[in-house]
Order: C-alpha cells, then sequence, then structure tokens
C-alpha cells in the first residue's frame, strides 16, 4: 500500500482547499515565494483572509479528525523550533481529511496557542458533551458562507449555517471553555484591555465577554 509523505499530504490538502474554494466562487490567491506562514488567500466579498493548509488525519474508530495547529520549522540560531500560529500570520486554517474527502475550514481566533485539535465527526464514545469541536460547525461551505455574511451582510454565498455564524465573527476573539478554564487570567486580562471574546462550548457560542467600562 503506498503510504504519503508529509510533503505530499501538505500538497494535497492545498489543491482540495483551494479546489474547493473555487467551486463556491471564490478567488484564490497563492504567495508566490516559498516558506510563507499563510498557504493561500481567499478573497470573500472585500475582504482577503491568509490560509495555512493542514492535512486531518481520521482517528482509530473513525469517529474524529485530528489536526495538528502547530507549525514546525528549523531556525540557524534555535535550531528545531515548534511554536503555535498568531492572528499576525494567518486567520484560517484550511482543513482536509483524504480517508473522507472532506473540507473544513477553522478560525484561528478559536483556537489560539492549541496545537491540536479535534473535529468529532461522531458523538464522543463516553458521552461527553462539553468542550468539544463538532465537525460540521465547520463544514466548508457553511464556513465560507458566513465569512460571506460577515463580510458583506446578505451577499449571497451558499450554505449558511445560522446555529454557529458567530464562529466566523471577526470582530471578535472565539475561546471554547476548556482553554477559557486553563488561563482565566490571561484572558480575564485581555478582556479588561479592551478585547472581546465570545466563549463556545461544544463549538456553539454561548457567552460574550467585553470590557465592564
Amino acid at each position: 500500500m503506498f503510504v504519503l509523505n508529509t510533503n505530499e499530504k501538505g500538497a494535497i490538502a492545498e489543491l482540495e482547499i483551494a479546489t474547493a474554494a473555487v467551486k463556491l466562487g471564490v478567488a484564490v490567491y497563492k504567495p508566490l515565494s516559498e516558506h510563507s506562514r499563510a498557504d493561500l488567500i481567499f478573497e470573500i466579498g472585500e475582504r482577503l483572509w491568509r490560509i495555512q493548509c493542514k492535512w486531518g488525519a481520521l482517528t482509530q474508530h473513525a469517529d474524529a479528525v485530528t489536526v495538528r495547529l502547530q507549525t514546525n520549522r528549523h531556525s540557524p540560531t534555535r535550531g528545531y523550533v515548534v511554536s503555535t500560529y498568531t492572528e499576525r500570520e494567518v486567520d484560517l486554517f484550511g482543513v482536509y481529511c483524504g480517508e473522507v474527502d472532506r473540507c473544513f475550514l477553522v478560525p484561528l481566533s478559536a483556537h489560539l496557542g492549541v496545537r491540536e485539535i479535534r473535529l468529532r465527526l461522531l458523538p464522543a464514545r463516553n458521552n461527553q458533551r462539553a468542550c468539544i469541536n463538532l465537525a460540521e460547525d465547520y463544514e466548508f461551505e457553511g464556513a465560507i458562507a458566513q465569512l460571506g455574511e460577515r463580510v458583506a451582510g446578505s451577499h449571497e454565498v451558499v450554505g449558511s449555517s445560522p446555529t454557529s455564524s458567530t464562529l466566523f465573527d471577526t470582530d471578535v476573539t472565539c475561546l471554547g471553555c476548556e482553554e477559557l478554564r486553563r488561563q482565566l487570567g490571561v484572558w480575564i486580562d485581555r478582556v479588561a484591555a479592551g478585547q472581546e471574546v465570545l466563549v463556545t462550548r461544544r463549538g456553539k457560542p454561548r457567552i460574550r465577554l467585553s470590557p465592564a467600562v
């Protein structure tokens, strides 16, 4: 059986994500230089979105897609460096899982500092309901539609999913409840400084945090 290496998986993911976007009427651009933090750029409405493409791996029980959000690179002074992406580098993760032949679009703002996420295709085997990411909330077609609605209001795009549209609200930072719990002090300081935060649970928006004054 032929096994794809990391570079081949990355190339396939990029092609599949670009193709999925073009099929939805999105203009797709690609940086000319190598080693850019963004692999693709989507033009939706009047805004450009920086996309980092990732290969998603199906879990052993085929109930979720695992996505590594970290970046690995070699630095002349620091050696092999493993880090996460920042909002200064990319806006969205485009994910392609070859084993199910599906694309997903995940906002970076919802997973700042996170190195790996799972997009659940099926309910958790232990019936867990809190702090999970449902794959259906990040379906490529619906996500593109939500971004179009953010930019152009009633701009006609297909596949809108109202139940999760605020996950792609560009005016706030989305944050899972587990990440909020682990770094409560950090996020309290950020909100106090003026940053609005939308807290999600099971991939759905639950509460919005804003400065007291």
